[in-house]
């Protein structure tokens, strides 16, 4: 990659990485909940914000609403997202049925999904938690437990090492929800968006609260802007497909750009479409 487009990927990174930038994207709803005020906990802006990144496909004036609705329903029950699915109060404050909720999603799926969110809750406290010790445990991916003064886990980018990746002990968690993106091949964009969100640190937009885990190993949540973009610049072969070979290969290539924070990069790629 050449100096000039590096120069330009990161003027685009430091214009668009700004907090206004969650105005009408689902990260708006990292900020639901505000602890350090004294509205809602550490646990409920995780959830909060991992029920967002599963619904966040489509068309954003479509599925915001959906994710809306149900942390204002939370909230109106108990006043927090956490506590609602731990006593199961979803169970009768939320809908079941096979009547679709969002796009191909019904209700029923929703329950369910909200079903095994509560089992993580109930173990564990929060998602953090329960993921953290999962990735010491080594997970369910006959990886080998974190040892002490080891690297820290990886999010994405197996580099050496056999170590459980995050994403699959996340997807791993929800084997009976149609909603948590599953298959190992596959570019799982909804879960690495959340994980940009709970592992970048020092960011006006991602929270950073999992710091037992490393920015560098995250991979880039791939969609078709992103990819578009990326595609023109020549940072991924045209005509390549969704994948997670593909996520890889364009997080590789930021990761010379924005060395330790790949991620940075998906700020970049966004500007890039819009100043045209």
């Amino acid at each position: 990659m050449n100096e000039a487009l590096k120069v330009k990927l990161r003027s685009l990174a430091d214009c668009y990485e700004v907090s206004s930038f969650c105005d009408e994207d689902p990260s708006q709803f990292l900020r639901w909940y505000q602890p350090a005020d004294g509205r809602g906990t550490v646990a409920d802006v995780e959830v909060a914000s991992f029920i967002a990144s599963m619904l966040a496909f489509g068309n954003r004036k479509q599925f915001i609403p959906k994710i809306r609705q149900i942390l204002e329903t939370s909230d109106r029950s108990l006043g927090s997202v956490t506590e609602w699915l731990k006593v199961g109060a979803f169970k009768k404050d939320f809908p079941s049925g096979p009547t679709k909720f969002y796009r191909f999603y019904s209700y029923d799926d929703m329950q369910i999904f909200f079903g095994e969110l509560a089992g993580i809750l109930k173990k564990a406290g929060s998602l953090g938690e329960f993921f953290r010790t999962k990735m010491e445990e080594g997970g369910d991916t006959g990886g080998s437990p974190v040892r002490e003064g080891s690297e820290r886990p990886r999010s994405g980018l197996k580099r050496g090492g056999d170590f459980p990746l995050l994403h699959e002990i996340i997807s791993q968690a929800f084997p009976k929800s149609a909603i948590v993106p599953k298959g190992r091949t596959s570019a799982n964009k909804r879960i690495h968006m959340f994980l940009r969100w709970m592992v970048r640190r020092n960011s006006p937009v991602d929270l950073g609260f999992w710091d037992w885990a490393d920015p560098a190993s995250l991979l880039i949540p791939l969609d078709v802007h992103v990819m578009q973009e990326a595609a023109k610049l020549g940072l991924i072969p045209e005509g390549a497909t969704a994948s997670r070979k593909t996520a890889e290969l364009l997080t590789s290539a930021l990761a010379e750009v924005f060395p330790g924070d790949p991620c940075r990069g998906d700020f970049a790629l966004f500007g890039l479409g819009v100043d045209k």
